[in-house]
């Protein structure tokens, strides 16, 4: 464990003792566990995938031993900031990523804002004493998160990219003129009208959403999967999703989400028949729909994706959150609700010279991959609008 020397600095109303620590002990995730989860709660632009379950479940079925560097800061021994973060080597270079980057849709940091100022100071130096890496590389970062007061802090050089795409809708209120409704409002007449005729076809069809409990969570996520692994069957599927660690990491993390109110598993039955399952998940702000699956022969009957917005949307306006987000990709099947577009950042904070090579390197690949997409080509330079730098 590499510990910075505690330190005397001005806190809003009193001065205030702060440590910052980096764990590499992987037991400091459990030791912290009641910590992390109180912080999250005091973290308002984190989102589900900053949670200690997600975060636990993923390392103990994908992190690697001796790769944790769980950076944290207290502030008169209250965890104030925390940064779940993971060694590693990409494109050859050592870098710093998120825990479970690959299978989230949003990276960010654990920020306490009454403390933020001395929080980012204490973090960014952490991190800076902390050999062996030359950048640390947050891939989606949401607009609004903490991630950003960091870069902006940063006392060496950071770069910044546009990242994935999410879509959001409104969840609105209470009341009439919300949820489903208000979303089909944004529609074309006659297409609003074609929606609300597949609406009443999935009523009178006899088709009830259910919330499964905490402890039937995992057998549902199982049966969620193999629906989704059907559902795909025979095209393109991210292969990952048919592995077994990512059954179980899923199974483990939402059971715990679902306990403490930060997902909910919908199962959709017809003639107590089980035909579709959903993991939504629920944060400060929005729930995001992250995973469903369906019998392939229910799309021929119903509209599966208006089924399951519905049922989101309306467990947004209940939670009183903001939107749905539909999460990273812009696929057709979401673009046809007219939904709010969103874009996530790629920041990439250097630790050494080499971290430029780095940086380049993942602005050229970006480049190469989204012409492959067909997209509108390579972001803009360091002076331009869409991908500036952040400061040298």
């Amino acid at each position: 464990m590499t510990v910075t020397a505690p330190s005397r600095l001005a806190a809003p109303g009193a001065s205030a003792e702060w440590t910052a620590e980096v764990h590499r002990e992987e037991q400091a995730l459990i030791a912290l566990a009641d910590d992390l989860r109180d912080l999250y709660d005091r973290s308002p632009a984190a989102t589900p995938f900053q949670t200690y379950e997600w975060i636990k479940s993923w390392w103990g079925w994908y992190g690697t031993r001796g790769r944790l560097r769980l950076a944290t800061v207290r502030c008169r021994g209250r965890l104030v900031a925390a940064a779940p973060l993971a060694a590693g080597v990409r494109h050859g270079f050592p870098v710093l990523v998120p825990i479970a980057a690959d299978q989230s849709d949003f990276t960010d940091v654990l920020l306490d804002p009454a403390y933020a100022d001395g929080a980012v100071r204490h973090l960014a130096r952490a991190l800076l004493d902390e050999r062996g890496w030359c950048a640390l590389d947050l891939r989606e970062v949401r607009p609004g998160s903490a991630a950003h007061l960091v870069a902006a802090r940063w006392p060496r050089r950071a770069w910044r990219t546009p990242s994935s795409v999410c879509l959001e809708l409104p969840a609105g209120g209470s009341g009439s003129g919300t949820g489903i409704d208000a979303v089909l409002d944004r529609l074309p007449r006659r297409t609003a009208g074609k929606m609300r005729a597949k609406l009443r076809k999935i009523d009178v069809r006899g088709i009830t959403a259910e919330s499964v409990p905490a402890d039937r969570v995992p057998d549902a996520v199982h049966a969620l999967l193999d629906l989704h692994t059907r559902q795909w069957r025979g095209r393109p599927i991210n292969p990952e999703h048919t592995r077994e660690r990512f059954r179980r990491h899923l199974a483990e993390a939402a059971a715990g989400m679902v306990r403490d109110g930060r997902a909910a598993v919908l199962q959709y039955r017809w003639d107590d028949r089980l035909v579709a399952g959903d993991l939504v998940l629920i944060g400060h702000r929005h729930v995001g729909a992250y995973l469903y699956g369906a019998l392939p022969d229910l799309r021929s009957r119903v509209d599966v994706s208006l089924m399951m917005l519905r049922e989101d949307l309306a467990l947004a306006r209940d939670l009183h959150r903001q939107s749905v987000s539909l999460l990273r990709g812009d696929e057709p099947y979401k673009l046809k609700w007219r939904p709010t577009p969103v874009r996530n950042e790629r920041i990439i904070l250097g630790r050494t010279a080499a971290a430029t090579a780095y940086a380049g390197l993942a602005r050229t690949r970006a480049y190469l991959s989204e012409r492959r997409r067909g997209g509108p080509g390579a972001p803009a330079g360091p002076s331009g609008s869409a991908s500036p730098l952040l400061h040298d």
